[in-house]
């Protein structure tokens, strides 16, 4: 027997409009972030052009944000429906309020510069230094160590030169899980300062690429 969704008193399956709410939450979400970064209980309208003035987001990403609100405040008041809303468009929707929110929570300007300063000089530093003598083919709990090095090394060289797209940020962490499973077990001091130096280098790229907590 073929399951078919329940019907309303007039004969017309009910719709479920999960998009819908998706949209409307997150941007409650927005709001109250907004609110708290820039100290002020104005609506939403105005918070978000205070933000883009401020330059807390791009003057694209405030138009994208507000044209996300005039939707929600026109299905508020009835006058548009839920059918306006195609889930292609919710998407991109949350996908605004969840780059705006990163960009808001993020660190500070100067505590930013000073991560990508330091993850410079280490990535200067370990260019130059030599790898372990005799860790060319080794394999430690799983981790070939060679594979390890050129995997980091390609990342950190994008890091710094044009920033990693989602798929590399996915890779570093799984170098950050390899790394954290073989360095305590590596009993040379050289050898373990090395790739040490690896495992500073991988968090502080992916402390870049992680939202601050509030």
């Amino acid at each position: 027997m073929r399951w078919r969704p329940p019907a309303s008193s007039s004969g017309t399956p009910y719709r479920y409009e999960f998009a819908t709410v998706a949209v409307t939450h997150c941007l409650f979400a927005l709001e109250h972030v907004l609110a708290e970064r820039l100290g002020s209980d104005a609506p939403l309208g105005e918070l978000i052009g205070r933000a883009a003035e401020e330059g807390l987001v791009t003057a694209g990403l405030a138009a994208e944000l507000d044209d996300c609100r005039l939707l929600r405040d026109g299905l508020g008041r009835g006058a548009r429906s839920s059918a306006a809303l195609t889930p292609t468009m919710a998407v991109a929707r949350v996908r605004a309020v969840f780059d705006a929110v990163s960009l808001l929570l993020g660190p500070p300007p100067a505590e930013e510069a000073e991560r990508g300063d330091r993850l410079a000089r280490l990535w200067e530093e370990h260019r130059q230094a030599r790898f372990p003598d005799g860790f060319g083919s080794a394999t430690i709990e799983g981790v070939d160590l060679v594979i390890l090095e050129v995997n980091m090394a390609g990342l950190l060289h994008t890091e710094l030169t044009k920033g990693l797209d989602g798929d590399r940020i996915a890779t570093l962490w799984a170098c950050i899980a390899a790394l954290d499973k073989a360095v305590p077990l590596i009993d040379e001091e050289y050898c373990a300062a090395y790739f040490a130096r690896l495992r500073t280098m991988a968090g502080l790229t992916a402390a870049r690429h992680v939202p601050a907590a509030t």
